[in-house]
Protein backbone atom coordinates (compact mmCIF):
# COMPACT_ATOMS: atom_id res chain seq x y z
CA UNK A 1 0.00 0.00 0.00
CA UNK A 2 1.58 3.69 -1.04
CA UNK A 3 0.01 5.17 1.87
CA UNK A 4 2.21 2.69 4.19
CA UNK A 5 5.74 4.18 5.95
CA UNK A 6 8.45 1.67 6.28
CA UNK A 7 11.08 1.63 9.13
CA UNK A 8 14.27 0.23 8.87
CA UNK A 9 17.48 0.35 10.35
CA UNK A 10 20.22 2.08 9.40
CA UNK A 11 23.30 1.17 11.74
CA UNK A 12 24.58 2.76 14.72
CA UNK A 13 21.38 5.41 16.11
CA UNK A 14 20.20 5.82 12.80
CA UNK A 15 16.18 4.81 11.83
CA UNK A 16 14.76 5.58 8.47
CA UNK A 17 11.75 6.03 6.71
CA UNK A 18 10.74 4.85 3.45
CA UNK A 19 7.60 6.67 2.24
CA UNK A 20 6.14 7.33 -1.30
CA UNK A 21 9.63 6.85 -3.27
CA UNK A 22 11.73 9.12 -0.51
CA UNK A 23 13.67 8.09 2.39
CA UNK A 24 13.71 9.52 5.47
CA UNK A 25 16.93 9.57 7.29
CA UNK A 26 17.39 10.13 11.00
CA UNK A 27 20.03 9.67 13.11
CA UNK A 28 21.06 10.79 17.27
CA UNK A 29 22.72 13.11 18.23
CA UNK A 30 26.55 12.27 19.45
CA UNK A 31 25.63 13.69 22.85
CA UNK A 32 22.63 10.83 22.70
CA UNK A 33 25.15 8.09 21.04
CA UNK A 34 24.55 8.59 17.56
CA UNK A 35 26.73 10.13 14.32
CA UNK A 36 24.66 13.43 14.57
CA UNK A 37 24.40 12.65 10.72
CA UNK A 38 20.94 13.28 10.01
CA UNK A 39 17.95 14.77 12.16
CA UNK A 40 16.84 13.36 15.13
CA UNK A 41 13.07 12.03 14.56
CA UNK A 42 11.49 14.60 16.75
CA UNK A 43 13.61 17.78 15.03
CA UNK A 44 11.40 16.15 12.21
CA UNK A 45 8.30 16.80 13.86
CA UNK A 46 9.18 20.20 14.66
CA UNK A 47 10.39 20.92 10.90
CA UNK A 48 7.18 19.48 9.74
CA UNK A 49 5.22 22.25 11.52
CA UNK A 50 6.90 25.20 10.15
CA UNK A 51 7.10 23.86 6.17
CA UNK A 52 3.67 22.70 6.18
CA UNK A 53 2.85 26.18 7.48
CA UNK A 54 5.43 27.36 5.32
CA UNK A 55 3.31 25.53 1.81
CA UNK A 56 0.26 27.19 2.84
CA UNK A 57 1.94 31.04 3.28
CA UNK A 58 3.77 30.46 -0.19
CA UNK A 59 0.64 29.24 -1.88
CA UNK A 60 -1.29 32.41 -0.55
CA UNK A 61 0.73 34.77 -1.61
CA UNK A 62 2.18 32.89 -5.34
CA UNK A 63 -1.91 33.34 -5.83
CA UNK A 64 -2.43 36.70 -5.07
CA UNK A 65 1.31 37.61 -6.93
CA UNK A 66 2.75 39.02 -3.92
CA UNK A 67 7.00 38.01 -3.88
CA UNK A 68 7.86 35.96 -1.29
CA UNK A 69 11.63 37.42 -1.04
CA UNK A 70 11.91 38.62 1.92
CA UNK A 71 9.12 36.48 4.21
CA UNK A 72 9.76 33.67 6.11
CA UNK A 73 8.62 31.89 9.63
CA UNK A 74 10.03 31.93 12.46
CA UNK A 75 9.04 28.52 14.90
CA UNK A 76 9.42 29.30 18.42
CA UNK A 77 9.36 26.46 21.07
CA UNK A 78 8.69 27.48 25.01
CA UNK A 79 8.45 24.46 27.48
CA UNK A 80 5.96 22.87 29.67
CA UNK A 81 5.72 24.59 33.10
CA UNK A 82 7.19 21.36 34.53
CA UNK A 83 10.05 21.39 31.75
CA UNK A 84 9.34 18.24 30.20
CA UNK A 85 8.03 18.82 26.55
CA UNK A 86 6.73 21.63 24.96
CA UNK A 87 3.71 24.03 25.92
CA UNK A 88 3.58 26.24 22.75
CA UNK A 89 4.66 26.62 19.70
CA UNK A 90 4.66 30.11 17.74
CA UNK A 91 5.32 30.37 14.25
CA UNK A 92 5.85 34.17 13.46
CA UNK A 93 5.11 35.20 9.83
CA UNK A 94 8.03 38.00 8.91
CA UNK A 95 6.96 39.78 6.17
CA UNK A 96 8.63 42.57 4.35
CA UNK A 97 7.48 46.28 4.75
CA UNK A 98 6.09 45.85 1.06
CA UNK A 99 3.66 43.30 2.87
CA UNK A 100 0.23 44.51 1.53
CA UNK A 101 -1.64 45.50 5.08
CA UNK A 102 -4.92 44.18 3.95
CA UNK A 103 -3.32 40.34 4.15
CA UNK A 104 -1.48 40.58 7.05
CA UNK A 105 -5.08 39.05 8.60
CA UNK A 106 -5.07 36.56 5.68
CA UNK A 107 -1.84 35.08 5.63
CA UNK A 108 -1.82 34.02 9.77
CA UNK A 109 -5.38 31.79 8.27
CA UNK A 110 -3.51 30.78 5.16
CA UNK A 111 -0.67 29.21 8.16
CA UNK A 112 -3.44 27.80 10.01
CA UNK A 113 -5.07 25.51 7.55
CA UNK A 114 -1.66 23.53 8.07
CA UNK A 115 -2.59 20.04 8.54
CA UNK A 116 -0.18 18.91 10.35
CA UNK A 117 -1.31 21.69 13.18
CA UNK A 118 -4.91 19.79 12.24
CA UNK A 119 -3.90 17.16 13.21
CA UNK A 120 -1.48 17.78 16.64
CA UNK A 121 -4.78 19.75 17.48
CA UNK A 122 -7.38 16.77 16.58
CA UNK A 123 -4.78 13.58 17.04
CA UNK A 124 -5.66 10.31 15.64
CA UNK A 125 -5.67 7.41 17.58
CA UNK A 126 -2.77 5.30 17.30
CA UNK A 127 -1.95 1.51 17.59
CA UNK A 128 1.11 -0.47 17.99
CA UNK A 129 1.45 -4.05 17.62
CA UNK A 130 3.72 -7.28 16.47
CA UNK A 131 3.07 -9.19 13.48
CA UNK A 132 5.27 -12.42 12.87
CA UNK A 133 7.16 -12.88 9.12
CA UNK A 134 7.63 -15.65 7.60
CA UNK A 135 11.81 -14.61 5.82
Amino acid sequence: MDSDLIVTFGGGKKVNAEFRGFTIKTDQSVHSGGEGSAPEPFALFLASIGTCAGIYVYSFCQSREIPTDGIRIVQSHEPKADGRGIGKITLTIEVPPTFPEKYKDAVINAANLCAVKKHIMEPPAFEVKTKVVEG
